[in-house]
C-alpha cells in the first residue's frame, strides 16, 4: 500500500481563511548556541489543509478527538466538477453522481479545481480561491444527510459557496460579479437565493448530523479524479479543539502507485513537487468567461 497526499504546503506563505490567524513562526532556540533548532508558531485552525470539527459550529458538538479513527478513514469518492462549475457557480448532486460512483457512508472529495488558484501554484490567485469558488445549496446538504456521507473534502477556501458566507459583506466588488452571474442563471438575486434561512449550510446545518468537512486540499489531488478510493484525514488528537490542521492522503495499491508516478512524471509541477493539470484552469477559465459575459 503506497499513500498520494492531498494535503497542501504549509508556510508562513499559505493563506488562512480571511481574517483569522495566519501561521507565524518564530525561533527560541538555534544550533549555536543550544545545539538544537527550536520554534514556537501562532496560527488558527483554519489554515491550509484543516478539519472542521462539529463544536466549531454545534456548541454541543464533539472535538477533534473525539473523533474515531474509522470515521476519519474510509472508502471515498474522488469527483472532478471543474468542467462544469466556474466562478460563483452553484453545484448539486446530479453533477457529482453523474461523475462517479458515491455509496452511503462514504467520504466524499470534491475536485473544484480551485485548487489551481492556491497560492502555491504558478496559476495562483488568493482572491479567486477563496472568494470566487463554486459550492452548493440545500439540495446538495440534504442529499449529502441522506446519504449519511462522513465527512466532504473540497480543493478551495470553503464547502460553503463564498456567497454564502461574510465574504459577500466584505468583498463587495466580488459580490456584484455574484449577484450577475445569479440572476443570469436563476433569476435571482444573492439575497434571494441565499437568503438567512440558508446562511453557511454546509456549517451549520450538517455539523448536528455528523457530516463534517475538510478545506483547501490539494497535493497531488489531480492524479485521482473522478473515481473511488480509500482516503484517511489525520489531524491532531486534540482535546477541546474546534478544526485542525491536518494531512489527507489516499491509499493505493504498490502497482497502481507506480504507475500514477509515471502520470506524474509526465505532468507540470509545482515548485513544492505537486503535479497539477493545467486543462482543469483551462476549463474553469471557459466557464467563468460565460458566466460573467
Amino acid at each position: 500500500m503506497k499513500l498520494i497526499d492531498l494535503t497542501l504546503p504549509l508556510g508562513v506563505a499559505t493563506p488562512a481563511w480571511p481574517t483569522y490567524e495566519p501561521l507565524q513562526i518564530k525561533y527560541f532556540k538555534r544550533l549555536a548556541p543550544n545545539g538544537a533548532n527550536g520554534q514556537l508558531l501562532t496560527h488558527s485552525n483554519h489554515l491550509g489543509t484543516h478539519l472542521d470539527g462539529e463544536c466549531h459550529f454545534w456548541t454541543p458538538g464533539k472535538d477533534i478527538a473525539s473523533l474515531d479513527m474509522d470515521y476519519l478513514v474510509h472508502d471515498a469518492a474522488i469527483v472532478d466538477l471543474s468542467d462544469c462549475a466556474g466562478d460563483y457557480d452553484v453545484y448539486t448532486s446530479k453533477q457529482v453522481m453523474d461523475r462517479v460512483e458515491v455509496k452511503k457512508g462514504d467520504i466524499l472529495i470534491i475536485h473544484t479545481g480551485y485548487h489551481h488558484f492556491g497560492w502555491d501554484m504558478p496559476t495562483g490567485d488568493e482572491v479567486r480561491y477563496m472568494v470566487q469558488h463554486p459550492g452548493p445549496d440545500r439540495e446538495f446538504a440534504e442529499w449529502a444527510k441522506k446519504l449519511e456521507l462522513r465527512w466532504i473534502g473540497v480543493d478551495c477556501g470553503s464547502a460553503d459557496h463564498p456567497m454564502n458566507t461574510i465574504i459577500r459583506q466584505w468583498m463587495p466588488r466580488q459580490a456584484k460579479q455574484a449577484e450577475k452571474v445569479f440572476k443570469k442563471k436563476f433569476g435571482k438575486s444573492l439575497e434571494e437565493f441565499y437568503g438567512d434561512d440558508k446562511y453557511q449550510l454546509m456549517h451549520l446545518e450538517m455539523f448536528p448530523y455528523h457530516v463534517l468537512h475538510a478545506e483547501c486540499l490539494g497535493g497531488d489531488i489531480d492524479l485521482l479524479l473522478n473515481r473511488r478510493v480509500q482516503v484517511g484525514f489525520f489531524p491532531w488528537r486534540f482535546v477541546d479543539g474546534e478544526s485542525s490542521i491536518g494531512r489527507c492522503v489516499a491509499f493505493v495499491e504498490d502497482d497502481e502507485y507506480e504507475d500514477l508516478m509515471k502520470k506524474k512524471a509526465a505532468m507540470p509541477k509545482t515548485k513544492f513537487g505537486d503535479c497539477y493539470e493545467l486543462g482543469h484552469v483551462e476549463s474553469l477559465n471557459k466557464l467563468t468567461k460565460a458566466n460573467l459575459a
